[in-house]
């Protein structure tokens, strides 16, 4: 028996409280972040994917699972199949108007989420953080940030390493007179502010807060803003970098497994 995976505790805390939209969004983020393992009708060319989808009373649906044995044990015989990102198999169906089963019949995790849950989400992915200007003048403790957002950010930034040194978290008052929150990452490397910002963007919607602001901000190791901002504000690490350690399936180049080139899916 395997120890329950992620998903696992997700779906378990979602289904004790079904009344619970918080529990509900922090499961559809587990399933977003996940590595999930799609079920094939065929072997992938190199290009394309083409899911095995069942007919079910709910609609037309591609299977996926969490653990590769989970995909063995549905199948009970050697069969195709590809890994990738929860996010990229939602959008890709999402488009396709299929939707996606988790450990169907092997897991107490076993979920459907309908070609409409799959739109939703993958619409939700889809937003882009608005990129602003503005001049802090002060930074403040700004008191305690609802639980449910900081558990969402620690979350996220434990996914996120090597791709700064740190950040830190702290009240700020603007130029213009606005107060609000400010999470700054430090020294953050070339290329990656944009999966930063969008990184905290996802924690702020699936965190359950309604209205919540936080803004992004990026300063290097010797700006001065950041002794004003690390004598007031929370330092919340991220971890060391992790050697990439991807497992090819399918042939040198699986679909999926390239964030920069993702899957098609037909």
């Amino acid at each position: 028996m395997t120890d329950p995976t992620p998903l696992d505790q997700a779906h378990a805390l979602m289904e004790a409280a079904p009344g619970d939209d918080a529990l509900r969004l922090r499961f559809y983020e587990r399933f977003a972040d996940a590595e999930l393992f799609l079920l094939l009708a065929e072997e992938s060319d190199g290009d394309t994917l083409r899911p095995a989808v069942f007919r079910l009373e709910d609609g037309d649906f591609a299977m996926s699972f969490d653990l590769e044995e989970r995909l063995a044990a549905f199948s009970d015989a050697p069969a195709p199949y590809a890994a990738l990102p929860g996010r990229i198999a939602a959008r890709e169906l999402a488009g396709l108007g299929v939707g996606l089963g988790l450990n169907i019949g092997v897991a107490p995790s076993a979920f459907l989420l309908p070609a409409p849950a799959l739109a939703w989400l993958s619409q939700t992915l889809g937003h882009i953080p608005e990129t602003t200007e503005a001049q802090p003048v002060a930074f403040h403790d700004g008191g305690a940030l609802p639980p449910g957002l900081l558990a969402a950010l620690a979350d996220k930034l434990a996914r996120l390493g090597g791709y700064a040194d740190h950040a830190m978290l702290a009240g700020v008052r603007y130029q213009d007179g606005r107060h609000g929150h400010m999470l700054a990452f430090v020294g953050s490397r070339p290329g990656t502010e944009a999966a930063l910002a969008k990184a905290v963007s996802e924690a702020l919607v699936f965190s359950g807060v309604e209205a919540g602001e936080l803004d992004v901000a990026f300063l290097a190791t010797d700006d001065p803003a950041l002794a004003a901002m690390s004598a007031q504000g929370r330092r919340l690490d991220l971890p060391a970098p992790q050697p990439e350690n991807i497992q090819i399936i399918g042939g040198p180049s699986a679909p999926g497994m390239d964030p920069e080139k993702p899957p098609k899916l037909r």
